[in-house]
């Protein structure tokens, strides 16, 4: 990968074995310095700039630091650049751009000696990665396992928050090297940002520990990782160092929202994001607080995971924990909240009220919206769009919030309908009773397709066809939960099978 160094004029541009001698001379002293210093003294002896460029990070090294785009467009365009030198160098590329009358022999020597250097610095770096990266990984699990006070202790600076992405794919093992190599990883004390890498129950977690403040550096290299290795990410933070475990278990439900097309999902991303701010901020917050109030925040946090992972298994590996002791907990959070978990809506409700802002954030607004919603309980026979009449009867009547049913109105406004009907409007009727049903059924296609009566075949095709025209995402679970309030609140009729328009055939038929 070597270009054409130009090629000096005149009895000035002879080079001989001396000056090789020399130069090498030089250059080996430099790369006993440090992978900067020995690049800068390249650039010195071609009298021009030197660049190690890296896929994932740009400009490792460069001199001088103004250099550094040239390299790595260099780099990764060589054609546009035919007169300067790359050669591969420790799994990245050194470019070197030499004065018009450096020798192109001289120039030859520096980059292939360079070269070989940066090597035998890579090797012997990879030597020593084996132990810092069993390191990193101790460290990880001291922060998982609670003991942050004697990981920043151990890093030596003064952290407080942390950032944490959680990658899987089939490239992880080599993701973890390029992403070593990119990130440089140290553990210098009083830095202001410390990024620990490490492989736990084969998928790449990285957590960025710093003082409250993110730069976005690693969330570059994350994202460019993604995309060259084909992987998928979740991101959560920062929050607290105290909070580790919880921004550990976040991460992992954002990465059930990743798509190729999104490979990688912010944790506060997820979670009925568009619906929530429609809602009136003050009889929501109240009716979510009291809905909530049996359950302590552990409790919350795990039905927070399993709405947004959609199951149980999903739960239990992004909590850490087994399947059974979710299924145990769920079933004991459904106790406290007198509710059936097991019923679509309720389950959207839940959501909605997990990610309920504070009461005090919209206590502002409680003295003026309370009277308005005695108002409209006492003249509300109904109900909003997604709980029943007797739902909210008994709401009304016992004096108390319930998951059944939201409060009186909370639905019935301007713009959360103008949200659901263009979210669902457009569906064809076989499309809409199809995905209602798909959704009572939890995204599980055999018994929704029982239900219909049709071919899992033909219900996955719809199902498809609903993607297509809703332009969502019907593999998250949280806009699965969006789109069930949504048909709720624009149905006309009672979107059952027995109303799906039959054409006669196999497929068609009824029970």
């Amino acid at each position: 990968m070597m270009g054409t160094g130009t090629t000096g004029h005149g009895p000035n541009s002879l080079w001989h074995a001396r000056d090789g001698h020399d130069t090498t001379g030089r250059l080996l002293r430099a790369a006993t310095g440090s992978g900067a210093r020995l690049i800068a003294e390249a650039a010195t002896l071609v009298q021009g700039w030197a660049v190690l460029a890296d896929p994932i990070a740009g400009a490792v090294y460069s001199a001088p630091a103004a250099a550094a785009a040239d390299g790595v467009h260099a780099a990764a365009a060589p054609h546009d650049h035919p007169y300067s030198v790359q050669l591969p160098a420790a799994g990245a590329v050194l470019v070197l751009a030499p004065a018009p009358t450096t020798p192109a022999e001289h120039t030859g020597h520096v980059a292939a000696t360079t070269a070989a250097l940066l090597e035998v610095r890579g090797q012997r770096a990879a030597e020593l990665r084996g132990e810092q990266m069993r390191l990193h990984t101790t460290l990880l699990r001291l922060l998982l396992a609670g003991h942050a006070d004697a990981v920043v202790d151990a890093l030596g600076g003064a952290y407080t928050h942390v950032t944490v992405y959680r990658l899987t794919g089939e490239d992880t093992p080599a993701a973890h090297q390029v992403l070593w190599r990119a990130v440089r990883p140290t553990l210098a004390p009083h830095a202001d940002a410390c990024t620990l890498l490490g492989r736990l129950d084969g998928e790449l977690v990285v957590a960025e520990v710093h003082r409250g403040s993110d730069d976005g550096r690693i969330l570059r290299l994350v994202s460019r990782l993604c995309e060259r290795h084909g992987l998928l990410a979740g991101m959560a933070g920062p929050l607290p160092l105290a909070e580790m475990s919880t921004a550990y278990c976040d991460a992992a439900a954002a990465r059930h929202s990743a798509t190729p097309a999104h490979r990688i999902v912010p944790a506060d991303a997820i979670g009925a994001p568009r619906l929530a701010p429609l809602l009136p901020a003050a009889p929501y917050a109240r009716w979510a607080a009291a809905v909530l109030r049996p359950l302590d925040p552990a409790q919350q946090h795990l039905l927070l995971v399993w709405l947004r992972t959609g199951s149980k298994p999903s739960a239990a590996e992004a909590l850490g924990l087994s399947a059974g002791t979710v299924r145990a907990r769920i079933r004991e959070a459904a106790r406290l909240l007198d509710a059936d978990l097991e019923d679509a809506t309720v389950r959207a409700h839940l959501l909605l009220a997990l990610r309920a802002p504070a009461p005090a954030d919209s206590a502002a607004d409680s003295d003026a919206d309370s009277g308005s919603d005695a108002a409209a309980d006492a003249a509300s026979g109904s109900g909003s769009g997604s709980g029943s009449g007797s739902g909210e009867a008994a709401l009304r009547n016992a004096g108390e919030a319930r998951l059944e049913a939201l409060p009186a109105g909370i639905l019935d406004t301007g713009a959360v309908r103008a949200w659901a009907g263009g979210l669902v409007d457009g569906l064809e009727p076989r499309l809409r009773i199809a995905l209602t049903c798909w959704l009572r059924h939890h995204a599980r296609t055999a018994p929704a397709a029982t239900e219909l009566h049709v071919h899992r075949t033909t219900l996955t095709t719809w199902l498809h066809q609903c993607a297509d025209h809703l332009a969502q995402n019907l593999a998250d679970a949280t806009v699965r939960a969006e789109i069930h309030l949504a048909l709720r609140i624009t149905r006309c009729g009672p979107d059952a099978p027995a109303d799906l328009p039959r054409r006669g055939g196999r497929t068609y038929r009824r029970a």
